[in-house]
């Protein structure tokens, strides 16, 4: 048996066999590869040159070359300063550069001021220069005047001392002392004198090094790092010029080049404004406020901050934009809590007080009067909208005499601490609670009305307030239900019950202090109407997606003063308002103020509802319904009905509320008076035009229900 040979490497070219060689058929053969040719080896310059290139373009060697030139270009820089500041101080240079900027800001009152230091500085100097003619004469003298006066000093000062000692020697005695201490100071300056001539330039250079340094007087290119980025820069008065420069506004550039270094002249004192810095830039002639604001984030980035960084706002002068640069990542810093929470001894006024809501750009407190104010808070969801909302009532719930109805149509516990505090609590997303709430904003119509009423008889009436609030409102105007009339309860028309019980409390409420709050987020036109919004006196916005929007919740008053909430950060600008109202202190000439508002978590919230209730244990009872006194409505109707054959489903609900006015409030409606009589297979009619409830279906209610052993009560 004959062996295989295994084939460890195939030769791809084996040698042809010799001839006559004979070879068994099952031998396979071993292919030896010859090794390949070895590379031929790297020229030595070219080795050189890789690792030349790989020297100079090292890490290590560009920053020396950078420091190499940053350091040599503190010195040209330094010395160009202090030559700059020497030439300044010599001559007018300075007055002409003032002037010639103030031409060119146009402001004419300023350029004749400074006209006229320039020609007081001139005859200053013109004096002095008179006055160099007379110098030498007149130091002459006074050398030899000083010089006679201290030998005779010392001369009798050596006679005294001779005549205490009783040596007359002792006469030359201080002169001689003067003598040697003057020849001393000779010995020591020829000492110094040679390591000074030769230590003197290199301190001088030291100290030119030191001002370029101090100025970072060299290319940019070359500056450390963290210099290049401008990461947390200082803001002075050149860097917001130079940021002004390279705005991109040709008119602005030109006039900042024209007044040469001046251009520090547009800007007003920069003050130290919370965690920032706040100045005020007039703008030259020609340079309109809108193209600077147009520009907020190149002008952020050129002062080396982020776009949210960065506020322009118009104040009350004219061509001027006021700028407010939050320090480096201030703003995402959170600040404190509220002092509703810190402080349990607060308590509230309605009427005189302010509720504490936040702090402002400046890091001041920042407080809300509610006092007749509707109120509207919108934003993309998710911003703190609920949070903002809920912070005020809570303040407005210590104040005893305020009343509450709320309806959450979000629906997931954000108001569920006011179960007890307010009047109506509704809870969830459903068309049920729309129709709910719309029945809610009707009774605060009817109460308005009510009011309203009574001051007409009584114009001394002071009624209590209250606040009704909607949160989610967008949930109800975008409701497609509608009643049994077919009138939608959502929608932006005059149909809309929703939206008309909305405009009526917005017209006339807050004469009689029944007041409106709503929260909606992501505004439109379709929920939330034009009419809706703007019978808010106070508008508020969270982050929002465009500008658009932001004119829809704040109006374009205030978005054209400056007011961006649509350049808010999602996500990361959480519970940060722009508010436009007359109840918070906003800066003069400004249309809204930035606000960051304080978060309070739902225990925190919980703990201050205790509080609340708290106040109202003996004084009032705020319910729906006092549940330990039920009663039976379908029996009520038939009572408030009496003899009568039908009547008036408005007359039935006034019958029912003079029966108890406790049970049946304002929260009873004509749906909910329908809803009771559907319950029992019966439901008004209509008679010439009006609803009506009939005597015989609501006894024939009363008869089904008994037979079938149940009973309707209102608890």
């Amino acid at each position: 048996m004959t062996e295989n040979v295994i084939h460890l490497h195939k030769n791809p070219d084996p040698d042809p066999p010799a001839e006559n060689a004979t070879e068994p058929a099952s031998v396979t053969t071993l292919s030896v590869v010859p090794d390949p040719a070895p590379a031929p080896p790297v020229p030595r310059w070219v080795r050189s040159g890789h690792a030349i290139r790989r020297a100079v373009t090292h890490e290590r060697t560009r920053e020396a070359g950078r420091s190499a030139v940053r350091h040599s270009m503190y010195v040209v820089g330094g010395t160009r300063i202090v030559a700059r500041r020497a030439w300044d101080g010599r001559t007018g240079s300075r007055y002409e550069r003032m002037l010639r900027a103030a031409e060119v800001a146009g402001n004419y009152e300023v350029a004749q001021e400074w006209e006229e230091r320039l020609q007081r500085f001139r005859d200053a100097r013109h004096r002095r220069r008179m006055d160099l003619l007379h110098s030498p004469i007149d130091a002459a003298k006074g050398l030899a005047v000083g010089t006679g006066v201290g030998i005779g000093g010392l001369v009798a000062l050596g006679v005294v001392m001779a005549i205490n000692n009783g040596d007359v020697a002792d006469t030359l005695t201080p002169l001689n002392a003067t003598i040697e201490f003057i020849a001393l100071l000779i010995r020591i300056v020829q000492i110094v004198w040679g390591p000074a001539l030769t230590i003197g330039p290199f301190l001088a250079l030291l100290a030119l090094w030191s001002v370029g340094r101090k100025q970072q007087a060299a290319p940019n290119w070359a500056l450390p790092a963290n210099v290049r980025s401008g990461e947390g820069e200082p803001i002075t008065p050149s860097i917001v010029v130079k940021a002004l420069r390279d705005l991109g506004v040709p008119a602005l550039r030109n006039a900042i080049k024209e007044m040469g270094d001046a251009g520090a002249a547009m800007l007003g004192p920069i003050r130290i404004a919370g965690c920032g810095v706040e100045v005020d830039v007039t703008l030259p002639s020609g340079v309109s406020t809108v193209e600077v604001q147009q520009r907020r984030r190149k002008l952020a980035e050129n002062l080396s901050r982020h776009e949210y960084e960065v506020f322009i706002t118009i104040p009350q002068a004219a061509r001027t934009v006021r700028l407010w640069i939050a320090d480096s990542g201030a703003l995402d810093e959170p600040i404190g809590p509220s002092p509703l929470v810190t402080d349990e001894t607060m308590t509230a006024d309605y009427a005189k007080g302010k509720a504490p809501w936040g702090q402002d750009l400046r890091g001041d407190g920042a407080a809300l009067s509610l006092y007749q104010r509707h109120l509207l808070i919108t934003g993309l969801s998710n911003q703190g909208k609920t949070a903002a909302l809920r912070a005020l009532a809570l303040w407005a719930s210590l104040d005893r005499r305020v009343e509450f109805r709320i309806a959450d149509l979000k629906g997931v516990g954000d108001w569920a601490m006011f179960d007890g505090l307010a009047t109506i609590l509704i809870q969830g997303p459903a068309d049920e609670q729309v129709i709910e709430t719309t029945e809610m904003v009707e009774g605060l119509v009817d109460e308005m009305n009510r009011r309203i009423e009574a001051r007409r008889r009584d114009p001394r009436a002071v009624f209590s307030p209250l606040i009704g609030i909607v949160d989610e409102a967008q949930v109800a105007f975008m409701c497609p239900v509608k009643d049994e009339d077919g009138r939608p309860y959502g929608g932006s028309k005059a149909t809309s019950r929703y939206f008309m019980g909305v405009r009526k409390v917005h017209n006339q409420g807050r004469a009689v202090d029944v007041i409106l709050w709503e929260g909606t987020q992501d505004p439109t036109d379709q929920n939330l109407p034009k009419l809706v919004r703007e019978g808010a006196h106070t508008r508020a916005s969270l982050a929002l997606g465009t500008e658009s929007q932001a004119r829809m919740a704040l109006g374009d008053k205030a978005v054209d003063g400056g007011a961006a909430p649509h350049l808010l950060r999602q996500g990361l600008d959480k519970g940060t308002l722009v508010v436009a109202s007359d109840g918070i202190e906003i800066p003069a000439g400004q249309a809204s103020i930035t606000v960051r508002t304080h978060y309070i978590d739902d225990d925190a919230a919980k703990a201050i509802t205790q509080r609340a209730k708290a106040l109202r244990d003996g004084v009032t009872t705020l319910h729906t319904v006092d549940r330990d006194e039920e009663r039976d409505a379908l029996a009520d109707v038939a009572t408030v009905i009496g003899d009568a054959t039908r009547l008036r489903t408005t007359e039935v609900l006034k019958r029912l509320h003079a029966l108890d006015p406790k049970v049946y409030g304002n929260q009873w409606t004509n749906d909910r008076l329908k809803r009771l009589l559907e319950e029992h297979g019966e439901e008004p009619k209509k008679s010439h035009g009006v609803m009506v409830v009939h005597r015989d279906h609501v006894l024939r209610a009363l008869t089904n229900r008994d037979n079938n052993g149940s009973a309707s009560t209102t608890g």
